[in-house]
């Protein structure tokens, strides 16, 4: 039975999330590319873009672990409500700062920090809620890979948005329309219609329930592989993104608008990726289309690294971020579908955190490895990096084919339909 790429919109919940959620996320780019921009253009430093990068997802990784025990203890829909809100105020602060033009590059990396910290509440609850609001579970894989074409779809117009708007109004325009945004999803979460929320009790406190998460992931291999490689791609190449200024202003000596072209490229290959998983039938090997895409992005990053022409500098960047969306989506997908309801929260609260915590790690390292070896070959490095890590997907894949080969009939059990992982 083929399965339309847009059959999660079927429920509604998720319908409504998928638009207010869309709107925002225009907004979120642009205050990203914003930040990156002012921050290099006041301090010219490789460096400081990745202290900015550490600042705003450091914060995760560190909170992350409580924001996934919050939710599984608590309601996920109001937390995700609070954080949508204090995210609004957190874009007013920041437009504020630089309207008024008294501010240092610190007073922003503060701001960032405090983004951070909301973004270990939020991604857990929201990541968690998109379960309930899908009606037919079976579409839930559709769903996400939907939410990963919406965030890759507002990277392909955020950036070049944010371009336009500074050098026509300004940064602070750029911030103000981020605070706007948020409206969009706040109005979203309030028309939606779930279950009413019963609450459970807990026969553990905070640190037990962290504990009971940590030990399930380490007896289920096939989520703890794809943490590890999650965090492998996180800290090691996906901080690419930080020298991307650097390859705007100084390589292909571009303003801002050029920054924008260059991020809506990556959006454009990430947002194709994410359609491509959508349009999978069920049945598909995830596992393989994760290594083979992880090669995909390995290449493009090789390609991009050290090219000059400018034109042809943008399709490599398609290219590799159409294998670097793999690295989020099918990741986020393996983890959805394996993971136990009761551990839900928990365990993607582990996923936020080898995303959200390896990154920064990772941005201050290559930003500071930029500075000794240049911005092209640590570029080119993180590629090589990423072809090494489709290896050890491939070895996995093996590994797990003759586990199961070497299995007798009677350990196999029988044969039921299930989503591969």
């Amino acid at each position: 039975m083929k399965i339309s790429t847009f059959s999660a919109f079927k429920s509604r919940n998720y319908r409504l999330y998928f638009t207010g959620q869309s709107v925002s996320l225009i907004g979120t780019w642009m205050q990203k590319t914003a930040v990156s921009w002012v921050i290099y253009s006041l301090t010219h430093s490789k460096f400081m873009l990745g202290v900015t990068l550490f600042a705003t997802m450091f914060p995760s990784f560190l909170f992350s672990f409580i924001g996934g025990v919050v939710a599984d203890r608590y309601s996920r829909y109001k937390l995700l409500l609070l954080t949508q809100i204090v995210s609004m105020v957190q874009a007013l602060l920041l437009t504020a700062l630089i309207f008024f033009k008294h501010y240092s590059v610190w007073e922003i990396i503060a701001l960032s920090v405090l983004l951070g910290i909301i973004n270990a509440f939020d991604v857990p609850a929201r990541q968690s809620l998109v379960y309930e609001m899908v009606d037919d579970k079976k579409d839930l894989p559709n769903a996400l890979a939907l939410n990963s074409s919406m965030v890759n779809l507002s990277r392909l117009i955020g950036p070049a948005m944010a371009g336009l708007v500074i050098e026509k109004f300004g940064e602070d325009v750029c911030f103000g329309l981020n605070a706007l945004s948020f409206l969009a999803v706040i109005v979203s979460l309030l028309l939606m219609k779930l279950p009413e929320y019963v609450p459970k009790p807990h026969t553990k406190n905070i640190l037990g329930e962290l504990r009971e998460g940590l030990g399930y992931i380490k007896r289920t291999p096939e989520i703890s592989f794809v943490l590890g490689m999650l965090a492998l791609i996180s800290l090691l190449v996906l901080p690419f993104t930080t020298l991307i200024p650097v390859y705007a202003k100084d390589i292909f000596h571009g303003t801002a608008s050029t920054f924008g072209i260059i991020d809506s490229a990556i959006g454009l290959g990430a947002f194709s990726g994410a359609i491509f998983l959508a349009s999978l039938k069920p049945g598909g090997n995830l596992r393989k289309i994760l290594a083979v895409n992880t090669f995909i992005f390995g290449a493009g990053l090789v390609l991009f690294s050290h090219i000059t022409y400018y034109p042809l500098a943008l399709v490599f960047a398609t290219i590799g971020a159409f294998g670097m969306m793999s690295q989020i989506t099918i990741s986020n997908t393996l983890i959805q579908t394996t993971v136990a309801p009761a551990m839900r929260g928990r365990v993607i609260s582990f996923y936020a955190m080898a995303f959200f915590g390896m990154q920064p790690l990772g941005g201050l390292v290559i930003g500071s490895l930029s500075q000794h070896i240049g911005v092209e070959n640590t570029v080119m490095g993180e590629g090589i990096i990423a072809l090494l890590i489709g290896v050890l997907h491939l070895r996995f894949l093996q590994r797990k084919k003759v586990a199961v080969k070497a299995l007798s009939p009677a350990e196999k059990g029988p044969v039921k339909v299930v989503i591969p992982v």
